[in-house]
């Protein structure tokens, strides 16, 4: 199979992620009619994102650690017939707990199975550009905003808001069941040789014990949870916030286009610069402008205000959210890896579960996201100060290049 394939990999990876983040984080746009319709608290279909990203991070682990024994296809096989399996079911409850069930736990379950498992096996195609294939497929996740959402916007405003869930359920099995067919393991030997010469301890890599048990583990995950939980709240509400405002629906929905697009551009401009920088100051930077946008969404209120703030919010957090995979790869190795990012990302959902729960208790008790802009600035920069502990690779020179 030629290196050639490597790109397939990249475009597999890219696709299913558009599709699997883009269902799970288009219940933004059904918060509002979703609400009206049923009249459930916001906080209440908040919380369903809430137990999605719990789900998800625990899953991840055990998702990851398949995908390191059986190969990834069969896990994401599977994460596709889940997310279907989710959204239709979901798209027909008619109580409050069924829909946080269901929507938490099983799309929760099935978002998980692509991101460890596909960024693992991306990172193992390739040694040179590493940085950028694993920023291209993570792009995938940047588009979602610019092509689930709209198009669950265009249903629910056409149809309804549970049509619009059925229809995006069974898209995602028209389009993600034939990719997964494509997902290969990296060569042995290329795999081999790129743990060899890259700058990882040995060429089998940490074992997933010794890698969590580590200081560059736990920096690397704490790092990861506070860099989440600073731009969960204000990613989730932010077609809600923009609407208090007096933006309209479709155009507050654009605001969350015009982030997946700066987040495209911010993957491959960060990954780029990470490549030639070093990967630790190009993601200090990502999360310091994340926290300083996060603050000045809290001033303003006009549509323009808002797409500017949203072109640098998306490229700053969609930019630094693949390094940590880069990273991880670096510190740890090849032969671990689906299970070790999974555990970096059970951290991180950790902190993306705390923001829409939070965004809709702040709303729900002062009738205003204020609160919620302030404080996940303070956690972002959080972020940033945690950033600068990253201690050096193991068998490596002290600086993270």
């Amino acid at each position: 199979m030629g290196l050639s394939y490597r790109w397939v990999m990249v475009g597999a990876g890219a696709l299913m992620g558009c599709v699997a983040i883009g269902a799970m984080f288009s219940l933004a746009v059904f918060l509002d009619p979703m609400s009206a319709n049923t009249g459930w608290s916001r906080a209440g279909i908040s919380s369903a994102m809430t137990l999605n990203f719990l789900v998800t991070g625990v899953a991840g682990i055990g998702w990851g650690a398949a995908s390191d024994r059986f190969g990834p296809r069969i896990v994401v096989l599977i994460g596709a017939v889940l997310l279907g399996l989710a959204l239709v079911l979901a798209s027909r409850v008619t109580s409050l707990l069924a829909f946080q069930l269901i929507f938490g736990i099983l799309v929760g379950l099935a978002a998980s199975a692509f991101f460890a498992p596909m960024v693992s096996a991306v990172t193992g195609w390739f040694d040179t550009n590493r940085s950028l294939a694993v920023s291209l497929v993570s792009a995938g996740m940047g588009m979602a905003p610019m092509t689930i959402s709209p198009f669950a916007r265009w249903l629910i405003t056409t149809y309804d808001w549970r049509f619009a869930m059925l229809a995006i359920g069974i898209g995602a099995w028209v389009i993600m069941l034939p990719t997964a067919l494509v997902v290969r393991r990296p060569p042995a030997a290329l795999a081999n040789t790129h743990s060899m010469t890259g700058p990882a301890a040995d060429a089998k890599g940490m074992s997933t014990a010794a890698a969590i048990r580590s200081p560059q583990f736990w920096v690397l995950g704490l790092t990861f949870f506070a860099c989440c939980a600073a731009h969960s709240g204000p990613i989730f509400h932010m077609v809600s916030y923009a609407i208090v405002c007096g933006v309209s629906p479709m155009a507050a929905v654009s605001i969350y286009s015009v982030e997946g697009l700066a987040g495209l551009g911010g993957r491959l401009l960060l990954g780029v610069a990470a490549d030639r920088l070093g990967v630790k100051p190009v993601l200090i930077a990502g999360l310091l402008a994340q926290a300083l946008v996060i603050l000045a969404y809290r001033f303003i209120g006009e549509l323009s205000q808002f797409y500017l703030l949203a072109t640098i919010f998306g490229a700053a957090y969609g930019g630094v959210m693949p390094l940590y995979a880069v990273l991880a790869r670096d510190y740890f190795g090849q032969r671990n890896l689906g299970a070790v990012l999974g555990a970096a990302t059970l951290l991180s959902s950790v902190g993306m579960a705390l923001g829409p729960w939070a965004g809709g208790w702040v709303f729900d008790t002062f009738n205003d996201y204020a609160w919620l802009f302030i404080g996940s600035s303070i956690v972002g920069l959080g972020a940033v100060a945690i950033a600068f502990a990253f201690p050096a690779r193991p068998g490596s020179r002290p600086e993270v290049a």
